[in-house]
């Protein structure tokens, strides 16, 4: 966990394979520091929202203190990927440049699997909080979206996250919502401690460091709202989605609670 925030930003030099799961087509690719990354693209499926919600996920579990790859942002020239020979991968490069995210790639992690990897009832508990309180959708049985790492759990693609921006125009009441969804949690099971978790994050989370979180989207990844909202404007939703998630916390946490009863 960290106290301030910085992100750093590095520039692709090699493009190495595509990782094809799901519709957004991430890559491995190689950056100017000599590290290896998954890069999420801009050009892919639902665009910088995409990016917004892999980098705020990211972020506020970093905060939470959860093992997560470095986030950094990544930069494409209008030169990348020119040679590429695959056609489609070349159209997601070329409507990429700029500003993207990339994640440390963590060379021979394998996917979690809770049997052969059990997790502790606070462990999974803080998780299954965290993901309610983002309105994750994807992190269930057939995709946990965790990885096993020298022997360590880490938490990998936030990009299903806040998926009320989808929606826009509701944000206000979807704040509110108590996400139903977290009764395919792949850790509800396990999760016997949610009123521990909401104590402990409401405290971490609190509106300095939200705010904090909220301020590292870039202006670029902020032009999708057909031109007339400002930037900062979607960063203050943003801002104010999550802290009335936070205030209103009892409810995503009861949802949970009682999803988990049904279960056990």
């Amino acid at each position: 966990m960290t106290d301030n925030i910085e992100i750093r930003t590095v520039q692709v030099t090699r493009y190495i394979t595509p990782l094809r799961e799901g519709g957004s087509l991430p890559a491995l690719a190689e950056a100017d520091d000599g590290f290896k990354y998954v890069v999420k693209f801009r050009g892919a499926g639902h665009g910088t929202k995409a990016l917004i919600s892999e980098l705020i996920g990211g972020l506020v579990a970093n905060v939470l203190g959860f093992r997560i790859p470095e986030l950094v942002f990544v930069y494409l020239d209008e030169a990348f990927g020119q040679t590429e020979g695959d056609e489609e991968i070349q159209d997601l490069l070329q409507s990429s440049r700029g500003l993207n995210l990339g994640l440390h790639f963590l060379s021979g992690a394998f996917t979690f699997d809770p049997v052969s990897f059990p997790v502790d009832e606070t462990l999974a508990s803080k998780i299954v909080w965290m993901d309610a309180f983002l309105t994750n959708v994807d992190r269930t049985v057939k995709n946990t979206n965790m990885l096993i790492w020298n022997k360590e759990l880490w938490l990998i693609d936030h990009g299903s996250t806040l998926y009320f921006h989808h929606r826009w125009e509701s944000w206000e009441s979807q704040a509110l919502n108590p996400f139903s969804l977290i009764k395919d949690h792949v850790l509800l099971p396990y999760a016997g401690k949610l009123k521990e978790a909401d104590k402990e994050f409401r405290y971490l989370l609190h509106p300095d460091k939200l705010r904090e979180i909220v301020q590292q989207i870039p202006d670029d990844w902020l032009n999708w709202e057909d031109g007339t909202k400002e930037p900062q404007e979607l960063r203050n939703i943003y801002l104010e989605f999550l802290h009335r998630r936070i205030t209103h916390s009892e409810i995503f946490v009861k949802e949970a609670e009682d999803a988990r009863k049904a279960l056990i």
